[in-house]
């Protein structure tokens, strides 16, 4: 018997995975805070929901994708929230990123009503979601995992199982540091080749060549030089999500010094108001800091 699918969280990542799903033959009912997004998939096939209790009644299989812990847990936990309307043997996949301690104590607690829990967090961004790209790290029972690799299938292209609940959100957090030292690398390598009076453009040209060549370099290199930053992954969530890595870091005794400068580098730029713009807009409190502006070298 096929899969019904329910999706709570219809934002940036969750519309588009969303799509993919209605795409690829499946049934999704839907819910969201705001109504326009629910409109938009029902018209696009979705069974529209008005509440997370809702969705779980009508779902074998339910996706949640939300900003944060306590978001993730009032869907669930909260009134009129999913396990209300859970039948014994639902598979919830919260595909958020969330403190790796959260997505273990939710899955405890719903162990204890008969509903199964994977953590599965992604990379790949907007861009990735659109195309069904996504890198998927998932937490949980094998068996869950190979029960909803099918609808993994769906939505990304690498599909990895990490080990126990949890360990989706521990292999994310360590992903977030990757991208987040890169990106701050390559703002720094921005701001002071082109205050040291070499093109931007130039710049981006030698280190996409070299060893310094990365996915992250590819993919908002050029838009950094435009101070294009259109949200793909929001600097307010990359901040969130640097918070979950210093936790474990501290809960494991694991030193993380880079980690915890470049999370206060994010905390300027929320703290400026600037938390919605892209990840990549780390570059604004580096050309802040050096009294420059990439624009001040114009090409």
């Amino acid at each position: 018997m096929p899969e019904q699918l329910g999706f709570i969280g219809l934002g940036l990542m969750g519309r588009p995975m969303t799509r993919n799903l209605l795409r690829a033959g499946y049934q999704v009912t839907v819910f969201n805070r705001s109504q326009p997004a629910i409109d938009e998939l029902a018209a696009q096939g979705a069974l529209p929901a008005r509440s997370a209790r809702e969705v779980a009644e009508h779902c074998t299989l339910l996706i949640t994708m939300l900003p944060d812990s306590p978001d993730v847990e009032s869907v669930i936990f909260g009134a009129n929230g999913a396990l209300q309307g859970a039948r014994e043997g639902l598979l919830l996949i919260d595909m958020s990123t969330i403190s790796p301690l959260a997505a273990r104590r939710f899955a405890a607690a719903l162990q204890r009503h008969g509903v199964h829990f994977l953590d599965a967090p992604v990379s790949g961004g907007d861009a990735g979601a659109r195309a069904a790209t996504l890198s998927i790290m998932v937490g949980g029972q094998e068996a869950d995992f190979e029960r909803a690799r099918p609808i993994f299938s769906a939505l990304g292209q690498r599909v990895t199982y990490c080990g126990p609940s949890g360990s989706g959100q521990v292999v994310k957090a360590c992903n977030q540091i990757v991208v987040a030292l890169i990106i701050e690398a390559i703002a720094e390598a921005l701001v002071l080749g082109s205050k040291a009076g070499v093109r931007p453009e130039t710049i981006l040209q030698v280190l996409g060549g070299g060893l310094a060549q990365n996915r992250v370099l590819e993919l908002r290199g050029p838009s950094m030089i435009k101070h294009d930053f259109a949200p793909g992954g929001k600097a307010k969530f990359h901040h969130k999500d640097l918070g979950f890595a210093l936790q474990l870091a501290r809960e494991h005794g694991v030193s993380l010094p880079l980690t915890a400068l470049v999370d206060q580098l994010f905390a300027v730029l929320v703290d400026k108001g600037l938390g919605d713009l892209d990840h990549s807009a780390l570059l604004a409190v580096l050309e802040m800091l050096s009294q420059h502006s990439l624009t001040d070298n114009p090409s």
